[in-house]
């Protein structure tokens, strides 16, 4: 028999050995993170073996046997109770649903470990899987049954194929819309051999679609009008590069469809005949956001005529494309505008931003790239110092204002908490010291190539109280003492300094870069660069794009830093 003897007194069990036995070398333990049901009768809780070292530390043993008995004497020295060994497996009583959620949790790579862990976690994780990506060659095909047996629960998917290589095609497509009746969002990047048949297909089968984003596709105006006309919940459409579409005055008209009345954004880049999504846009009585980015053709007719049908737009980006004071006059119909990005658009000046400062009251951020045009300077923004008092957030690159501009912004612009300048010629200490002094609500300044030196970075250390962080890059006048020294006066104040050279190149146009490409979005946007003009296809590209594209793809300092920032307010705690 086994003895336990405590110190307090004598307490005895009689324990058959033969059904609980405990090894002095410790039994293998099965984990308890497998979920499956232990092997021996006696199993150790994580909590129970725990206390088995703690009393394996503390206790001292003598072990004897004792005559005509197959039992052992153990003589303990214990401070803890009697011990309670469990044979209990606490994930395998879990429900499904909880498991379910603690994967939630997990990355992708920790959710597929977990999925070879039994074949309870291998279906419980499939089956809570919701968003799924797929390299979408034509060898997917024989795969997808299998595939979508065990991901038979996802709403999100991504199909993307290498350029180089073959893609799936409408059998693919079909079959997939079949097994996955309740998607929600799809995106479609480079796979040519859909076709309008296989989207009609898709869009009958997936009518619950709120999200469609292709890029690089082949199909035309039949596939994307099929989906408007069933998928009566889109609300997010984002196209680029559909090559299906016909050029000049034959493009057949795209939209409105039953979709119309559920769409709040439309997204359109690099299309020579983007203006054929004119229908779809003007019949979109609740759009709130539209982008139209490198698409050729005159716009002004067209937004003259969104103006006139669409009244609820909040968010309008346009970049690199041919709109005047005309467009923007037009745009100013818009009283709920809150969000304006004016990216390379030369032909606008500062009549049209007053035009804009006088009828959105409601505007919180703007971004303006200039492209060291000088058509919009002080004149302008001084309109929008003056009647936009909700401003949050202002960009502006290539563009020249002054102390006096600036000034009446941090007066009278109370909120603004970003400030972001790039390519200034006239952004100097004096500047920075008006802004220092009177720009209270300033949380976040940005500054790139504008002719600042130390003295403006000691204006800093005792302006802008709610300053956080400050970016500074290539301004030959800064110093990494001068830096060091601001860092030292604040020392909550995050100071980023990088003193790189700027070329001649760079200094002629340091807006070029993609810091505003594709409008400096907030929430982040997609930052690569992919054309400097519209490109008809992926061989087609300019030769002038090919020369700057080494320059470019260091020019992305503003645009990359204002993400984070706003990363940082709107997401605090990482998910």
């Amino acid at each position: 028999m086994l003895f336990l003897q405590k110190n307090s007194g004598e307490r005895r069990k009689k324990i058959n050995p033969r059904k609980e036995t405990v090894r002095s070398s410790g039994a293998a333990l099965p984990s308890l993170c497998m979920g499956q049901s232990a092997s021996t009768a006696g199993i150790l809780s994580a909590s129970i073996r725990r206390d088995c070292n703690l009393i394996k530390s503390r206790s001292t043993a003598m072990i004897s046997p004792m005559p005509g008995s197959d039992s052992v004497d153990v003589d303990v020295d214990l401070d803890l109770d009697l011990i309670v060994f469990r044979n209990v497996d606490y994930i395998s009583d879990l429900p499904d649903e909880c498991l379910a959620y603690i994967f939630q949790y997990l990355g992708s790579v920790d959710r597929k470990r977990c999925s070879l862990v039994c074949r309870r976690w291998l279906g419980v994780e499939g089956q809570s899987r919701h968003r799924l990506s797929l390299k979408a060659e034509s060898d997917l095909l024989p795969l997808i049954p299998s595939l979508f047996t065990r991901f038979d629960a996802v709403t999100k998917l991504a199909l993307k194929c290498d350029r180089r290589s073959v893609s799936i095609g409408d059998e693919a497509l079909v079959i997939i819309s079949l097994r996955c009746r309740n998607l929600t969002r799809l995106k479609l990047r480079a796979c040519r051999e859909l076709t309008d048949a296989g989207m009609a297909a898709f869009a009958i089968n997936c009518k619950g679609l709120k999200k469609l984003s292709c890029g690089s596709c082949t199909f035309g105006a039949k596939g994307m009008n099929a989906v408007l006309d069933h998928c009566s919940s889109l609300e997010e459409l984002s196209v680029k590069r559909l090559r299906g579409l016909t050029d000049g005055s034959a493009a057949k008209p795209i939209g409105p469809g039953v979709a119309a009345s559920s769409l709040k954004t439309i997204c359109i880049k690099e299309l020579y005949n983007g203006q054929c999504f004119g229908p779809l846009i003007m019949g979109s009585k609740n759009l709130r956001t539209l982008k139209i980015f490198r698409c050729s053709g005159d716009w002004d007719k067209l937004l003259e005529s969104i103006a006139d049908r669409v009244t609820g737009l909040v968010e309008v980006h346009l970049e690199r494309i041919q709109v005047s004071d005309v467009g923007l006059a037009a745009i100013s119909k818009f009283s709920d505008l809150e969000i304006l990005h004016l990216v390379k658009t030369p032909e606008c000046t500062n009549a049209g931003l007053v035009s804009i400062a006088d009828h959105c009251k409601l505007l919180r951020k703007l971004h303006i790239d200039g492209w060291k045009t000088n058509r919009i300077g002080d004149e302008g923004l001084i309109a929008i110092a003056k009647r936009c008092p909700n401003l949050q957030e202002l960009v502006l690159i290539g563009v020249n204002p002054t102390s006096l501009s600036l000034g009446l912004l941090a007066t009278n612009c109370q909120n603004l908490e970003r400030l972001a300048l790039c390519g200034s010629d006239t952004f100097g200490d004096a500047e920075i010291s008006c802004i220092a002094a009177k720009c209270i609500a300033l949380k976040k300044l940005c500054i790139k190539g504008c002719p600042v030196s130390d003295h403006g970075m000691e204006a800093l250390a005792g302006g802008c109280p709610n300053l956080v962080k400050v970016k500074v890059k290539k301004c030959r006048g800064v110093t990494c003492e001068g830096a060091d020294w601001l860092r030292t006066c604040r020392g909550s104040l995050a100071v980023n300094l990088d003193t790189g050279e700027i070329d001649q190149q760079d200094a002629a146009s340091a807006s070029d870069g993609g810091a505003q490409d594709n409008g400096l979005e907030f929430p982040p946007a997609v930052s690569h660069i992919t054309a400097v003009d519209i490109p008809s296809s992926s061989s087609g590209r300019s030769t002038l794009f090919k020369g700057r594209l080494g320059l470019f793809a260091g020019r992305n300092f503003v645009a990359c830093t204002f993400r984070r920032w706003s990363n940082s307010n709107s997401n605090p705690q990482s998910n």
